[in-house]
Parts: structure tokens; sequence; C-alpha cells
């Protein structure tokens, strides 16, 4: 395609005219694309070259004043060898977090909570039925005998201090810090023996 001929493609590509505001997709694009051809050490012309789209076109694409079609799109990935996805990087940027101070999360009650059990959830995603849910348990009495816990899905966990005989089923295991187990939730689970007092484990649990 001759650069007169590209020109007119990319007339036609853009949905808006130039000095129109840009919509949000568009600045993402003309970021995107911006910054890969930056990092790749490419003039402008350099990326019409490789895209067979012109200047002008390129220009209109990274100042956000035109649409591009998904081959226009496509021809810029290819010529940035970068995927498609990555040129909408940012697009979709209104989604739930939660972050958790170290020492905060808030504290929950479950079976088996009491003094010297504490449980505090480290974090949880609205509306989200698939969410992870990750707990910091920490132990400081012995005295206690613990339920067993059941429940759907699976369950995550990671000693970080203590020692303690953790059960899953008819299996007993030896956790020091470091040790991890994966198990499924329908099992009975729970702590069957503190050995090292405070106890401090990280349990994600995912339905």
């Amino acid at each position: 395609m001759t650069e007169h001929a590209a020109d007119h493609a990319g007339d036609d590509d853009g949905a808006q005219a130039d000095g129109q505001a840009a919509g949000r997709l568009e600045q993402v694009i003309a970021r995107q694309v911006r910054h890969y051809r930056t990092a790749a050490g490419l003039s402008s012309a350099d990326l019409a070259a490789r895209t067979g789209l012109s200047k002008a076109m390129i220009s209109r694409v990274e100042t956000a004043t035109t649409s591009c079609s998904l081959t226009t799109l496509q021809r810029l990935a290819d010529g940035l060898e970068v995927p498609v996805t990555a040129l909408f990087r940012g697009a979709d940027t209104d989604r739930d977090a939660t972050f958790t101070k170290s020492g905060q999360g808030s504290l929950t009650v479950r079976s088996g909570t009491r003094h010297g059990h504490e449980y505090r959830v480290l974090g949880t995603l609205k509306g989200r039925t698939d969410a992870l849910e990750p707990t910091l348990v920490t132990l400081t009495d012995a005295s206690d005998v613990f339920p067993l816990f059941q429940h759907p899905g699976t369950e995550f966990i990671y000693m970080l201090a203590g020692r303690m005989v953790y059960g899953h089923g008819s299996y007993e295991y030896a956790m020091e810090p470091g040790d991890s187990l994966l198990l499924d939730g329908e099992g009975p689970h729970g702590p069957l023996e503190l050995l090292d007092l405070p106890i401090t484990f990280l349990a994600i649990s995912a339905k």
C-alpha cells in the first residue's frame, strides 16, 4: 500500500474527526503505542514503514484523534512486536482490590474462635463468589481443643511461625515455618496439636 493510500485508509479508519475529544479507549491506545514505539527506539517514520501506515496516521493514533480498526491495531502490534492486547493495557482499570497494612485486617468470628485464637481476614472482594479469602491465623493458647472445619472448595496453609500438627481427614502433618499444605476443604481439617507457641499461619481458602 502506498503512503497516499494508507493515508486514506487511516482517514476511513478514524471514526472521530481531528479536534474532537478523544475517548478513553483511544487515549489508552495512544499512550501504549507511543510507549512501545519509544521503548523500541523507533521514530514515527520507522513505525510507519514497519506497518504500512502513514506518518500522519501514526500521529493521529498517538494523539488519540482517530479510532483504529482491528486491522490497524494488528498492524501496529506487529510493527511494535507486541501482542494486540498490550495496546489495550490499562483500559479496564475499575476493578475491586483490597489493600491491608501490616497488623491490620478485620477480625472475624468463626467456629472455635476464642481467647488465644485470632482469625484476621486480610482482604475480601465485594460481589465475588469465587474470590480467595486470605486469613492470618494466630494461636497463643494450647489448652483448648480445636474444632475441625469443613467447607466447599480448597484451602492453602502456609506456616509463618511456631510448630503444630495439622490434621486433614485421617492424615496428620507436622508443620513448621516454611511448610505448606494444600487441601480439599470438604475433608475435616484443623490444628490437632500446638507444639511451639505462638503459632502463625496464612490460610487461603477458595470456593
